[in-house]
């Protein structure tokens, strides 16, 4: 057997660190496990049927460009259905502006090829996506953590940070609605700050958004790229990153960059030697699907489903903890961000929880410096209501476990 200092790996892989979240996905062939880790959507609100029906239909009525390779910047009717997406949401895009990704993820992964290179600063929210943590230290970047609270990113922070001469940081990250741990959504006044300060300060800001569409309460707030409007100036300098994985199903690894051309043609150059093309016959039929008018019932039926969701999991927490859990209840999204007093390291509490067969991830993992241990991350999508009963009060017995 071969030793792993046989193989000249590059540094940032010589000792690598996996995703917190993959890491627990092991867990999950047992049975009578209930999760409440993974982001992911709820498979029981899948519209088959209308994704199946779209499929065959693209593939019976078009089957070269379903089977053949594509282009990179996507697939040309998928790009038009997607553009008159981001119109609906006030985003008016020009075709030289989008890019088809496999996913969002990918998008970001593009960006850090083009914008980031081993030492560069890149600023991101606190507690962020670990996605993005893991990319950029592939990127050798030098991450720097902005604070946030229940209104989003705290710009009076990042403002003060970008004060300091030295340090030209290259991106800017968050995910401004419903964020990923967190929950919070940033406040409008400070959207509108944020996007004034890329403009002075001319460095380019990523607002991640895959959950935008999933509002509890009445329509979501605009996108920072729909803003753009009142901020001209902000225009180029962001890059608006979304994806049909939690609207519509993350299988079809539907995802799409909107940035100014200069960046997208990196990006496609990326992905070229990435994937060549996402898979036409599934771009094909999301385009499909998007055009038959299908997704704004799906969603609905999703808000419905987890808005229920998340009352029951807040209900059953303060039930099960009283006044010794600390949470905010997120107006839309997919994950209630949480702190239980008496618990210091809630990665502690995890092999107990395991024990008890229900899963959560720890808050270290969403942080630069894995700080503020003492959090923690619960999805609500996946589980089923009862799921959620059930789940809390093996987490109680788990707590009582830890002592």
């Amino acid at each position: 057997m071969t030793s792993d200092a046989a193989y000249p790996f590059v540094p940032a892989l010589r000792n690598p660190a996996g995703s917190p979240i993959r890491e627990l996905f092991k867990y999950l062939s047992d049975p009578g496990m209930i999760s409440f880790a993974g982001g992911y959507p709820s498979a029981a609100l899948f519209d088959v049927d209308g994704i199946g029906a779209a499929s065959a239909a693209v593939l019976r009525e078009r089957p070269a460009e379903c089977l053949q390779y594509g282009a990179t910047e996507g697939a040309p009717a998928l790009r038009q259905v997607l553009a008159s997406l981001m119109a609906g949401r006030g985003a008016p895009v020009a075709q030289d502006e989008l890019l088809v990704t496999s996913g969002s993820q990918q998008g970001f992964d593009f960006l850090a090829r083009a914008l980031v290179e081993p030492g560069s600063v890149v600023l991101v929210e606190e507690p962020t996506y670990s996605a993005t943590l893991q990319a950029l230290r592939l990127a050798g970047a030098d991450i720097r953590g902005v604070q946030s609270d229940h209104d989003g990113m705290d710009v009076a922070a990042l403002e003060a940070m970008l004060a300091d001469p030295s340090l030209r940081p290259r991106l800017i990250y968050t995910v401004p609605t419903f964020a990923n741990p967190s929950g919070a959504t940033l406040s409008s006044a400070r959207r509108l700050q944020l996007l004034k300060l890329v403009a002075r300060h001319r460095v380019v800001l990523v607002e991640d958004d895959p959950y935008g569409a999933l509002s509890f309460d009445g329509a979501p707030p605009p996108s920072l790229l729909a803003l753009c409007a009142s901020v001209p100036e902000a225009r180029p300098w962001l890059v608006h990153l979304a994806s049909l994985s939690k609207t519509l199903a993350p299988g079809l690894r539907i995802g799409w960059m909107v940035a100014a051309p200069e960046i997208v043609r990196r990006a496609v150059i990326a992905k070229q030697v990435s994937d060549l093309c996402t898979p036409p016959w599934l771009q094909l039929a999301a385009a499909q699907y998007l055009e038959a008018g299908r997704l704004p019932a799906q969603v609905a039926r999703e808000v419905a489903a987890y808005r229920d969701k998340r009352d029951q999991l807040a209900a059953a927490l303060g039930q099960a903890f009283g006044d010794r859990i600390r949470f905010a209840l997120p107006a839309g999204g997919m994950f209630l961000w949480a702190a239980l007093d008496g618990i210091d390291d809630a990665a502690a509490l995890l092999p107990h929880a395991i024990a008890e067969k229900v899963l959560f991830v720890p808050g270290a993992g969403f942080y630069v410096e894995q700080r503020q241990r003492a959090t923690f991350r619960l999805s609500f999508a996946s589980t089923n209501l009862a799921q959620i009963g059930e789940g809390v009060a093996r987490l109680a017995r788990a707590v009582e476990r830890a002592g």
